[in-house]
């Protein structure tokens, strides 16, 4: 794709994707992961949120999706490191670092996500808390979210350019003290999520229930609202080597549809999508030529 831009979903385990993205008659031996890797240049692993992989898990990963030499996941970085702060241990960062390692050798890794919650506000203490995380992790490509719009200043922004991090650029509800959609790279790595515009559910907690979570995501972007997110991950383009947009709105495969779309204006013609799709979203016809999985 122009500008090494590579658009995909977050995550692909999705029991709610089967009949809808996944062929409904796909059984236990179905790869997801190496499917959607016929479609797409990159995935965000979420896993990696919840749980430091494990390094059998990534050399999986990195072998299903040898079929696509352009191929580069991202991660999450671990949450006890940006939701539970001061909980971290060296014993957790040793088993990120083993669980990681084999995408970066493999050199199918192109950015580590930095996610902070809104609560992370641009404060002195908060300031010195990420300054020492991204010292801490620095051997990597890292991307850093920041949610709060008391981060929105040209000094964090240079910052970060000093220190090589990119800058996540994201698309969510906006509140009074949301930061608002930006185009910007602050490194070589350009990243851009979508995470759709659910206000209702928006601060939704993870201990909540999965359906209310679900809810959360369920979001499909229209046309008129992706137009200015494509202009947007072009401007970073141009200013980045890499550039990753990452649909986050998974319920019911949503994600899939728009990432699908960005990628047919981006590249100017229909890409090739799962034909499942259609039965559930007809729309998504005028920008995918359609393919039955084979072997299901």
């Amino acid at each position: 794709m122009e500008h090494g831009i590579r658009i995909g979903p977050a995550g692909w385990s999705y029991d709610d994707w089967k009949g809808v993205v996944y062929p409904a008659g796909a059984g236990s031996k179905f790869d997801q992961l190496q499917y959607l890797a016929k479609y797409f240049d990159t995935i965000e692993i979420n896993s990696t949120f919840y749980r430091p992989p494990s390094p059998t898990a990534s050399k999986s990963w990195a072998r299903r999706i040898a079929h696509n030499s352009h191929f580069k996941f991202t991660a999450k970085l671990y949450q006890r490191f940006t939701h539970e702060r001061g909980a971290s241990t060296a014993e957790d960062e040793k088993a990120y670092r083993a669980g990681i390692d084999p995408l970066a050798q493999e050199n199918r890794l192109g950015a580590i996500l930095i996610q902070f919650p809104w609560s992370f506000k641009n404060t002195d203490e908060e300031r010195s808390y990420l300054n020492g995380l991204m010292n801490r992790f620095s051997d990597y490509p890292l991307v850093v979210e920041l949610r709060h719009a008391s981060w929105n200043r040209a000094e964090v922004y240079d910052w970060l350019q000093e220190k090589g991090v990119g800058f996540c650029n994201i698309d969510q509800p906006i509140f009074s003290r949301s930061i608002k959609p930006s185009a910007l790279a602050t490194s070589q790595v350009g990243y851009v999520r979508l995470h759709g515009r659910n206000y209702k559910s928006w601060f939704t907690q993870h201990g909540d229930k999965p359906e209310e979570r679900a809810e959360r995501y369920n979001y499909l972007y229209s046309p008129e609202e992706l137009a200015p997110w494509l202009d947007k991950i072009e401007r970073v383009a141009e200013h980045a080597r890499g550039t990753y947009v990452i649909t986050n709105n998974h319920f019911r495969g949503k994600g899939i549809v728009n990432a699908l779309e960005m990628k047919a204006e981006l590249e100017g013609k229909k890409v090739a999508g799962p034909a499942t799709l259609l039965m559930e979203y007809p729309m998504v016809g005028k920008y995918i030529e359609p393919e039955e999985a084979a072997g299901v």
